[in-house]
C-alpha cells in the first residue's frame, strides 16, 4: 500500500472529495479511462480507494450497498471539529442529515443536503494531504444554488466561515460568492438552480470540477465507456474546452483544460 500523508486540515475548509458508486471495480475502470487515474487502498477498508494523479491523491471512490439508497454522486467534504455539532447546526437551520456522523477508519464523517438539496460532506479528524486547485487536485468547487447569497450564509453558519480569525473568509460579488483561504479560492456559490428540473444539471448541486490535460479526449473516453457529455455553457457560448460528464452510475462532474 502506497503510503499517504495526513494532514489537519483547517476547519471549514474543502478537505476531500469522493464518490459512492455501485461497483467499485467498474467504477475504477471507468475513471481509470476517462482520468488516467491509478487506484490504492485506503486505510477505510476494501470497499473505498484512493484515486491518484501524477503520485498525488485526487479523490475517493467507494462502494455502497444498495440497501443505503443513496443516488450517484461526487460530494465535496469539509473539514469539522466537532462532527456532532456539525450536524446539530445542519439540521437546527432546515437541512437534511442523511447519514452520520459515523466512524470512518480514524475519522468520523457525515453526509448532509442543504435546503435546496445539493449534498456535501463533512469530516472529523485528520485528512490526506490535498488541497482545491493545487497540483492534482480538483480545479474547482462550485455550488449551483437558488440564491448564492442566502447559501453562503447557510454554510457559512455551518462551518463557520469568516470566524474565529485564520478560517476560510467570504467574498460577496454582484452575482456569486467566493469562499477563500489563505488568498485563494476554493469553492464558488452561484444562483441559478432550479429545484424542480427535469435535467439534474440544471438543479442544486455541488459541481467537482476535475483538470486535465485534455478535455475533449477525457469526455469522449467517458462516452466510450458508457457515460455521457456535453460542453460547459459559457456566458458567449460553449466552453470548448470544458464538459459536463455523466458516469455510467449516473454521477455529474467537470473536466476542463488545463
Amino acid at each position: 500500500m502506497t503510503a499517504l500523508g495526513r494532514i489537519r486540515p483547517v476547519d471549514g475548509a474543502p478537505c476531500w472529495v469522493s464518490l459512492l458508486a455501485r461497483d467499485l471495480r467498474a467504477a475504477q475502470g471507468f475513471y481509470s479511462d476517462v482520468m488516467g487515474w491509478e487506484f490504492v487502498a485506503s486505510t477505510l477498508g476494501r470497499k473505498f480507494s484512493v484515486a491518484m494523479a501524477h503520485g498525488r491523491p485526487v479523490a475517493g471512490i467507494g462502494s455502497c450497498s444498495p440497501a443505503t439508497r443513496l443516488s450517484a454522486v461526487w460530494t465535496p467534504y469539509f473539514a469539522v471539529d466537532d462532527a456532532d455539532e456539525t450536524a446539530d447546526r445542519v439540521r437546527e437551520r432546515g437541512a437534511t442529515l442523511a447519514v452520520g456522523p459515523v466512524k470512518l477508519g480514524e475519522g468520523r464523517a457525515a453526509i448532509a443536503a442543504d435546503r435546496d438539496g445539493a449534498v456535501f460532506g463533512f469530516w472529523e479528524g485528520m485528512a490526506l494531504a490535498w488541497s482545491v486547485g493545487q497540483g492534482s487536485a480538483p480545479a474547482r468547487l462550485d455550488l449551483q444554488t437558488r440564491h448564492a447569497f442566502e447559501a453562503a450564509i447557510f454554510y457559512a453558519e455551518v462551518f463557520g466561515w469568516a470566524e474565529p480569525p485564520g478560517g476560510c473568509t467570504v467574498d460577496y460579488a454582484q452575482n456569486h460568492v467566493r469562499v477563500e483561504l489563505e488568498g485563494r479560492t476554493v469553492a464558488t456559490l452561484r444562483g441559478g438552480g432550479v429545484e424542480t428540473a427535469a435535467d439534474p444539471r440544471i438543479r442544486p448541486r455541488w459541481i467537482v470540477d476535475f483538470r486535465v490535460e485534455d478535455s475533449a479526449r477525457a469526455a469522449a473516453a467517458a462516452v466510450e465507456g458508457g457515460g455521457e457529455s456535453s460542453c460547459v455553457p459559457a456566458c458567449d457560448g460553449p466552453a470548448m474546452d470544458a464538459y459536463i460528464v455523466r458516469d455510467p452510475d449516473g454521477a455529474l462532474f467537470t473536466v476542463s483544460g488545463p
